[in-house]
């Protein structure tokens, strides 16, 4: 018996249209999602060519999961989520043990999906699994799915200050992380659109606000207290122009605090494209992201009273 493995101590499923993927919380604070249920969820059984597909792959080395299996989907799985999200996680459920994946990488998933669909690339049996990812990228467009979890297994009740710090210390690395580019240039042209102001992707110089903006948008939209810890971890070094040494996502953890702002991003640029301007938007946003500790859409209608 493996005493070092990972423990569910919340259980639920989440629910998602009429779907119903099964979800837990483990005694590390990892939020997963099971691998059937994604499977089934996406793929509606898991089919044999599927099951060929990923050991076929297995053998050669590298480990992918059976929603993502067809060979179709290959150019559109980032390396870096091969190597790292896609792991996936086995821990204990009572008596037995479940495979499963960081729950965070859904909106990931959905998305090769729907890039393989735009590319028109999936062959014609494969569209129906193209419209489910949709069904669901759709659903975690109105909630996060850390959020859809923490409901579901009850875990949201559950956490306090003890927890807190757990998921603190899990979701915060302890050295800065090397740069890498998080926020992707879609995040800034949707943004610079809904604001109105002029996008150049090829210029660093932008609007001060931005970076409150982003602040309010995203980070705050993290576990209770996480800005705040960045803020020590990571504080202002010019206070002319408010500069830091680093970025906040650099003191992110790269197994669970990276991912879940890497699929909160996702989440916020799907909602920036349905939105035709910053009005709309911020009804959106409030919908997308409600928090009944804060009203966000008069916290935000403060940035249209500043001077850009």
């Amino acid at each position: 018996m493996n005493h070092d493995m990972p423990k569910a101590t919340h259980r639920g499923e989440v629910i998602i249209g009429d779907i119903k993927i099964p979800c837990a919380v483990l005694d590390n604070g990892e939020r997963v999602l099971s691998e059937t249920g994604v499977t089934v969820a996406i793929l509606g059984t898991r089919s044999g060519a599927s099951k060929r597909s990923k050991k076929a792959q297995e053998q050669l080395g590298a480990p992918i999961p059976i929603f993502l299996a067809p060979k179709t989907l290959k150019p559109f799985i980032d390396e870096a989520l091969e190597g790292g999200a896609l792991t996936p996680i086995k821990y204990r459920d009572g008596k037995r043990i479940i495979s499963g994946y960081n729950a965070s990488i859904l909106p990931t998933v959905c998305d090769i999906w729907l890039k393989a669909r735009e590319s028109n690339v999936l062959q014609k049996q494969q569209l129906d699994k193209a419209l489910k990812a949709e069904v669901l990228m759709r659903g975690l467009a109105h909630t996060g799915i850390i959020a859809l979890v923490d409901e579901a297994t009850g875990y949201q009740e559950a956490r306090e200050k003890d927890a807190l710090q757990q998921l603190l210390s899990i979701y915060l690395s302890e050295e800065r992380l090397k740069w890498a580019k998080m926020f992707p240039d879609e995040f800034y042209r949707q943004l610079f659109r809904l604001r109105g102001w002029k996008y150049n992707p090829m210029s660093v110089k932008r609007p001060q606000y931005v970076g409150k903006l982003t602040n309010k948008l995203v980070y705050e939209k993290l576990p209770p207290h996480v800005l705040d810890e960045l803020r020590e971890l990571n504080p202002v070094k010019n206070e002319k122009t408010w500069r830091r040494e680093a970025a906040h996502f650099q003191h992110l953890s790269p197994d669970i605090g990276q991912p879940d702002l890497h699929a909160h991003l996702l989440q916020l640029i799907a909602v920036m494209r349905v939105s035709s301007n910053w009005s709309i938007f911020k009804r959106n946003f409030a919908k997308a992201f409600p928090d009944p500790n804060e009203q966000i859409e008069l916290e935000l209608d403060e940035f249209d009273n500043e001077e850009e």
